[in-house]
């Protein structure tokens, strides 16, 4: 998840590929291991916060829960709260409701509000991957339930999709943390995994500029301000998909 940021066509990086360059500089590399991140880098728009108001707004939440994730989502925004602290609490807020119900309104919310954000030539390059016998990771601070079923479109299985969630109990969601992969803790969820150094790594925001820096090659994907800035340090080509590319671009 990211705060607002500036505009897109204010970012300035002399170093930006086109969609055939950066198919091509992916694919060459015949990568056995390739990690996403997913919210801004395989769909635009926050499925995590968007979730959380999609939940809000069609009564899942109680009045006090929603009172005191409000709070704290404000204090997020002004900085007061971490990143890792409300990307965990926008999962344990769903305590003692049932997983399937959670699950059935992920489906709903993807279908209705993020389906159509789906970035075509990342889809195309996943596919393209997946010919090729790349194993596919997901990585992502946004929740299980949101992430498993956007993933259901990239034919990426939940075993290989690392995000926010709690453990469940009798089908009951608990809020018992189990993982929260953002900044360092998106290396540590690889590492878990195994993944150490995997091949290509994609991201769109300074919270995956950790995993990003793991990378044999780092792709930044529609970078937000701050990691325009890192991907100019390390010298990494960005890349715009067609539907958020920079006016000058």
């Amino acid at each position: 998840m990211q705060k607002s940021s500036l505009p897109v066509s204010t970012a300035t990086n002399s170093n930006i590929l086109t969609t055939s360059e950066f198919h091509a500089s992916v694919l060459n590399l015949s990568p056995a291991v390739a990690v996403f991140d997913c919210d801004g880098t395989l769909w635009s728009g926050d499925a995590g916060s968007g979730f959380m108001t999609w939940t809000i707004r069609h009564g899942l939440l109680s009045r006090h829960a929603i009172d005191q994730l409000d709070a704290r989502y404000r204090g997020y925004l002004s900085g007061q709260v971490s990143e890792l602290a409300i990307c965990g609490e926008m999962v344990q807020i769903y305590q003692g409701l049932r997983d399937s119900e959670m699950r059935a309104a992920a489906a709903e919310f993807f279908a209705a509000s993020i389906e159509r954000n789906i970035f075509p030539e990342m889809l195309t390059l996943v596919r393209q991957l997946q010919s090729r016998g790349t194993e596919i990771w997901a990585v992502s601070s946004t929740c299980d339930w949101v992430i498993e079923e956007g993933m259901r479109r990239f034919d990426i299985a939940p075993e290989r999709i690392l995000s926010a969630r709690v453990a469940i109990a009798n089908g009951v969601v608990t809020n018992q943390l189990l993982d929260v992969p953002t900044d360092e803790g998106k290396v540590a969820s690889l590492a878990r995994v195994g993944l150490t150094a995997p091949d290509v790594v994609f991201g769109n925001s300074v919270h995956d500029a950790a995993m990003l820096s793991i990378a044999r090659r780092a792709f930044p994907v529609n970078p937000s301000p701050d990691l325009l800035t890192r991907s100019a340090e390390k010298n990494w080509p960005v890349y715009y998909p067609a539907s958020v590319a920079p006016a000058h671009s």
